[in-house]
């Protein structure tokens, strides 16, 4: 499975490298199989039991179409290379564009036994995933949280995750539209950038990184939901919903303390990255990758 069919041809055709300040930052696109492969055996954090964890590359989605290189369509290999049982199953981990926490289980009661820790721990109003984000802006308070409905809605021939300020009972009865938690705090900042721990209560596709465009600091790399963002002689403001995606757009200042080009912006990867999960056991944590401890420095916030 490691070297066939149109998943390496796939990857191989992304391995393009994007610049000396992203060579410098620790950027690249997805590897081919065989390399993603030894990428992730080599971020294993944890190993007991039942239990594996994984420091998940930011880029690589856990779910894939047939051919698509994904981590599900690597467990297999994965599972034969670390002498794992013969079923290997996927508890937690963060989305696609996200770097962090895999959670992994070779048992099937094992598995069960997690996730229900995990629903059990957002119903007693436990935050038990903890990320850390980097922010284009600094939230107006140093913590608090973040409420509102989400949905999804179709603008032309794409569909968006929408925030709903005031859902209705029936939108939420039906599902159209889920309430949304997320406990932020200020770990940092430095010129007009910040560094943020963010506790998500409820789980909904792109639910941080809408949240944090709520506060008007939408996540560094985030070129879907950053364009929500405008600023007027300096002051954030919210655009409409119907505002085009695009690549993010940072000053020259930034740029610089970056060493970016404009040209290159549109690899930039984002920096959202689950830092901790609590399990029944206590905490597991994985360090940022490359990219994400790159920035950290070139912006002079804590590495912590």
């Amino acid at each position: 499975m490691a070297g066939t069919g149109s998943a390496a041809a796939a990857a191989a055709r992304g391995l393009a490298r994007v610049g000396a300040g992203a060579r410098a930052a620790g950027w690249r696109r997805l590897l081919g199989p065989e390399e993603t492969l030894r990428l992730l055996e080599g971020s294993v954090v944890h190993r007991e039991g039942a239990v594996l964890a994984l420091n998940k590359p930011p880029g690589l989605p856990v779910l894939g179409r047939p051919g698509d290189l994904s981590l599900d369509a690597l467990l297999p290999a994965l599972r034969q290379r670390l002498g794992l049982a013969p079923e290997l199953h996927v508890v937690k981990a963060p989305a696609r564009e996200y770097s962090g926490l895999v959670l992994l289980s070779s048992c099937y009661h094992t598995t069960k036994k997690l996730q229900q820790f995990f629903t059990n721990a957002r119903l007693r109003g436990q935050y038990p995933a903890t990320y850390r984000a980097i922010t284009v802006g600094i939230p107006a308070e140093v913590e608090g949280e973040i409420r509102t409905g989400l949905c999804w809605q179709q603008h032309g021939d794409r569909a968006m995750v929408v925030p709903v300020p005031a859902p209705g009972r029936r939108s939420l009865a039906r599902k159209d539209v889920k309430s949304t938690l997320t406990r932020y705090r200020v770990l940092g900042t430095v010129g007009g950038c910040a560094l943020l721990q963010l506790q998500p209560r409820t789980a909904f596709p792109e639910q941080l990184q809408v949240h944090l465009t709520l506060l008007l600091c939408p996540a560094l790399g985030d070129h879907k939901h950053s364009s929500r963002v405008g600023r007027v002689l300096g002051v954030p403001f919210l655009t409409p919903e119907t505002a085009p995606t695009r690549t993010q757009v940072l000053d020259e200042e930034l740029l610089s303390r970056l060493g970016l080009s404009p040209q290159q912006l549109h690899h930039l990867p984002l920096h959202i990255h689950l830092r901790e999960l609590v399990l029944p056991e206590g905490p597991l944590c994985a360090p940022p990758p490359p990219h994400f401890l790159h920035t950290l420095r070139c912006l002079g916030l804590p590495e912590h």
